[in-house]
């Protein structure tokens, strides 16, 4: 098969010959007043993805069961993680702060990123990183998603703003890979695999948000079986910019005859330039960058108005069903917004445990733990030490949580088992909402934690701690906003199915706890976590039966509902991973500690994150009535 680069086989054979001898590569941009030498140094947590990957949920297993993921050997694997993580912390983190201080330049003539990004992204297309997980047929090196995932999480961590750009480009050539003719495929899909075009989604507009039935943008038939798209598309992550040659706008808009609302949207594809007869970059297009949205993070990503004059597009799928063929591309982009918050609660641990291990203040309360210095450092104090815990226990909860939603990725895409298929999109659909608006959720939360250990100087640009919180508050907006994914995952995944999506997740985590209820070595985790799978079904009930008679409780119970979905999620993850730990550990190891930490921490978030489920128990089960009954005109009495 053809399904690696060559680039990849030349590094997998190399590290099969003998072990690779690293060769750094300077960073593409050491302006010394930008990147400040207080910032903590990005490093990719490769032992515990591998942890999550190998030992936890099996993949080397999971690579072998499927057709076309055979040639991901843990050789291979492990190479390209390895190259991965170099690439991310070498090229990309160190541009990082410079995104942030200089941010994109627009003019009529086009959108300038941060000096740096467009080198570094070229370096990332010659490394063939943007075609690894997309089929060989158009390019592509026929590894599984999970894989490409698992690149994607160090990328975010490393420079979010700058991911951003190969990020939106994922989404639209799944979109295209599913929904496109042979034709535009060839034209398109191709030069997005290379990396050598990028991509962007073009929903909102300046008087829909979430309400996509409500979008004005047209789109008039031509004879030559072309459409004029006309209207203004804005918050365009990625909408224009100097990176790559050419952009591929995935673009919402009505047809003259269309129904009203969500029924009568298409979907069309929007090149900035047309494309010559050769497939090349041709004419420029009616599609032009209005201005850039004054943001208050990721400021190395072109958030954009774009206005389409007469812009030639190409219907995508069938006419008046563009809703549906999009949210290929937007669950794409939910599953990504979950990585956003699992990179920014890594950045805010990895920060926050340099700074509290070197930062002397006060003494220990049971006497000095560092007596040879001036004041011990904070890393000995009980609440620093909640803090970091916290960020320790979201960030690699919740990494084991995405790489289990990325096995259900692989599933549907390349099982042959018809069965297996449905059941896996079945999890898909329901761990999506759940992983994109929790793990941001607590993301943010583990940001702001960053912030807090570093005192007064977490306020400070040059550390980085408060530009990590910045960046992280967009994850809970787009992609559907924390209260839209909890009203998917409740009204249209619970109680539409009658609680079928549910019971997938919730009979995985029976069998758990059956399986090791006389597993003393983490006994203390099992019975919690059987009473709590137990609960979360009878909630369910209980909140179903009170939306039968007020069809108010389910937005009313939505968040307190989802919120508790991810504590549970998380959960059975950490009694998992203590499982392995107390196996480990039992059997004998040289990483002792490693595997101490993860039964430790497993232990800090069953005793000190979980019970926060009792709070969105009572808070979900207090009806509706305490939201609706006060009179809108009485919200602002009193001024």
């Amino acid at each position: 098969r053809l399904g690696v680069n060559v680039c990849f086989k030349r590094l997998f054979e190399s590290a099969a010959a003998q072990p690779p001898q690293p060769q750094p590569r300077l960073p593409v941009h050491t302006d010394k007043h930008l990147r400040s030498s207080t910032m903590p140094e990005y490093k990719a947590p490769l032992r515990d993805i591998r942890f999550v990957r190998d030992e936890l949920l099996g993949y080397e297993e999971h690579y072998q069961s499927l057709p076309g993921c055979e040639e991901a050997t843990p050789d291979m694997v492990n190479a390209i993680l390895e190259e991965g993580a170099k690439f991310c912390e070498q090229v990309i983190a160190p541009l990082n702060r410079v995104g942030d201080t200089e941010g994109c330049t627009w003019s009529p003539e086009g959108v300038k990123t941060p000096a740096g990004f467009k080198e570094a992204y070229q370096q990332y297309v010659e490394g063939g990183w943007p075609s690894l997980a997309h089929d060989v047929n158009h390019g592509g090196q026929g590894l599984p998603e999970s894989l490409g995932l698992a690149i994607s999480e160090m990328v975010g961590q490393a420079n979010w703003s700058w991911g951003m750009y190969p990020g939106l480009s994922h989404g639209a050539m799944n979109t295209l890979d599913a929904h496109g003719t042979d034709e535009q495929k060839h034209t398109y899909l191709t030069k997005l695999v290379s990396g050598q075009w990028t991509g962007t989604m073009c929903l909102t507009e300046p008087h829909c948000g979430t309400d996509l039935g409500m979008l004005r943008t047209k789109a008039e038939p031509q004879a030559d079986g072309s459409y004029k798209i006309s209207g203004t598309k804005i918050f365009i992550s990625s909408g224009e910019h100097d990176m790559a040659e050419n952009i591929v706008h995935i673009v919402l808009a009505r047809l003259p005859d269309a129904p009203a609302g969500t029924k009568g949207i298409s979907l069309f594809i929007v090149p900035k330039f047309l494309p010559d007869t050769n497939g090349d970059v041709g004419e420029r297009n009616g599609v032009a960058c209005g201005s850039l949205e004054h943001k208050m993070g990721i400021h190395g990503n072109a958030t954009c108005v774009m206005n389409f004059d007469a812009a030639t597009g190409y219907l995508i799928g069938p006419a008046n069903k563009g809703l549906n063929c999009m949210f290929t591309f937007m669950n794409t982009a939910r599953l990504g917004t979950a990585l956003q918050g699992l990179a920014h609660a890594e950045v805010g641990f990895q920060g926050g445990i340099t700074y509290a291990r070197e930062r002397l203040q006060m003494r220990a309360l049971t006497g000095p733990k560092a007596p040879e210095k001036a004041a011990d450092p904070i890393i000995v104090h009980p609440d620093v030490r909640r803090m970091l815990l916290t960020m320790k226990a979201f960030a690699e909860g919740n990494r084991a949580m995405v790489y289990f939603t990325a096995k259900q990725v692989d599933i549907v895409k390349n099982s042959q088992d018809a069965e297996q298929k449905k059941q896996a999109d079945a999890m898909l659909a329901f761990l999506t909402p759940i992983a994109k608006a929790f793990m941001t959720e607590v993301g943010f939360e583990a940001a702001n934690h960053g912030v807090q250990i570093y005192g007064g100087h977490g306020f400070i640009a040059e550390w980085g701690m408060e530009q990590n919180v910045r960046d992280a508050r967009i994850s809970m907006l787009y992609e559907g906003t924390t209260g839209i994914q909890a009203l998917d995952l409740l009204g249209r995944k619970i109680l539409m199915t009658q609680g079928e999506a549910l019971k997938g997740f919730t009979k995985i985590v029976h069998k758990f706890c059956q399986a090791n209820e006389g597993n003393e070595a983490i006994g203390e985790f099992v019975a919690p976590l059987a009473a709590l799978n137990k609960e979360w079904g009878d909630l369910t009930m209980k909140v179903g039966m009170a939306a039968m008679k007020d069809r108010e409780m389910v937005g009313a119970a939505s968040v307190d509902y989802l919120m508790y979905s991810g504590y549970a999620c998380l959960a059975y993850f950490w009694a998992d991973m203590a499982r392995v730990a107390a196996e480990k550990l039992a059997a004998g190891t040289t990483e002792e500690g490693f595997y101490k930490a993860k039964l430790q921490t497993a232990r800090f978030y069953f005793q000190r994150i979980l019970p926060r489920t009792r709070a969105h128990v009572d808070s979900m089960l207090s009806g509706a009535d305490n939201l609706m009954d006060m009179d809108v005109e009485n919200f602002a009495l009193g001024y």
